[in-house]
């Protein structure tokens, strides 16, 4: 019997995305996928510590060893990362301009765009014209980009583009409980606060940027922030575009988040205690979970879920507002799905081959 075509998937950029979607398409995705490059211009000796020890999800299972002369593609030979238990060596490249990347030559299928730089639909398309077959951008994106957020508008996807947007963390937290309470009982309007771990796009102390708040201490402050999060809903659930808006605090932990959303719904809500039972209800435990056991944001590092409602919390002020808190690992879990998209996506060129 023959075997199945893997998916060639090569990351471009191996920041905090691009480390841990690369752990999640080992553990999880191994049979489907072959990762057989990264592209980052920092030194490979540090990706791969920063691969092995991680501060959030601890030491990667796997034994990582960078060997120097690793893979050898047509003339050229690149240092390569080997991982345990993958048969075969992960180039590393460094360069900075994707329209320069070597992925015709790499027969690369699917390119994840990690770097949180080309996230417009031309400077992605840099990656198609050198030679990947699709690009997956690891952000919300500007431009003609297919925006996709998985089990909520994974039916619409249109293997046919050839770039797509993962969304935001944020988005892929907001998108499914916003669903489940629009199909419960419509939404009119709403705005969403994410309590949002600080990132790397924040200073750990006083320095400039051109954001004046985020320019502050990240672990000393809680910072008021712009996020298109809610904004964004509109391109999943094209029915709710403009109906949603919300703003960020960016707090001092270093990953999970807390979206709290308020909306007016359409329809006169039932008592607090049959609104809980109708989200429980709506969940499908895989993107959309509940938790009843008192958490705080530490008990969800590593969830897999997009949003976990935390239903003690939801509220009802008659005769139509409602509130709810939904939790989300916005590294682990945003990570977990940009892993699962690029199977499905990759699954899909199978099926075109």
């Amino acid at each position: 019997m023959a075997t199945a075509k893997k998916i060639r998937v090569a990351i471009n950029g191996f920041g905090r995305i691009g480390r841990i979607t690369f752990r999640a398409l080992v553990e999880h995705y191994g049979k489907e996928i072959e990762i057989v490059a990264i592209n980052d211009l920092a030194p490979v000796g540090t990706n791969a510590h920063l691969l092995r020890h991680d501060t959030n999800y601890r030491g990667f299972s796997r034994k990582v060893t960078v060997v120097e002369d690793g893979v050898k593609i047509r003339t050229k030979t690149y240092p390569a990362l080997e991982v345990e238990g993958v048969k075969k060596p992960i180039a590393i490249v460094s360069e900075r301009e994707p329209g320069k990347l070597p992925w015709r030559s790499m027969r690369v299928d699917v390119v994840l765009e990690c770097t949180g730089f080309f996230t417009d639909s031309d400077s992605a398309a840099a990656h198609i014209a050198a030679g990947a077959k699709k690009v997956i951008i690891s952000a919300p994106a500007k431009g003609d980009v297919q925006t996709i957020v998985l089990g909520v508008n994974d039916g619409d996807l249109d293997v046919n583009n050839d770039i797509f947007s993962n969304a935001s963390c944020t988005t892929n937290c907001l998108a499914p409980i916003a669903q489940a309470i629009d199909k419960l009982w419509g939404i009119d309007h709403g705005l969403m606060t994410t309590v949002h771990a600080y990132t790397n796009d924040q200073r750990i102390q006083d320095q400039v940027h051109s954001d004046m708040r985020r320019a502050r201490a990240g672990a000393a402050n809680i910072i008021p922030t712009s996020t298109g999060a809610a904004r964004a809903i509109g391109l999943v659930l094209p029915h709710l575009k403009g109906k949603l808006d919300g703003i960020s605090l960016r707090v001092p932990v270093t990953t999970v988040s807390v979206v709290d959303l308020v909306v007016e719904v359409k329809k006169d809500l039932p008592s607090v205690d049959e609104v809980k039972k109708a989200i429980t209800d709506a969940a499908d435990g895989k993107y959309l979970g509940i938790s009843g056991e008192s958490p705080v944001s530490s008990d969800f590092i590593g969830d897999n879920r997009s949003s976990i409602v935390d239903i003690e919390f939801t509220a009802v002020q008659a005769p139509r507002t409602l509130k709810v808190l939904a939790w989300y690992d916005n590294e682990w879990g945003y990570s977990m799905r940009l892993a699962e998209l690029t199977a499905l996506i990759g699954s899909k060129l199978v099926e075109q081959a």
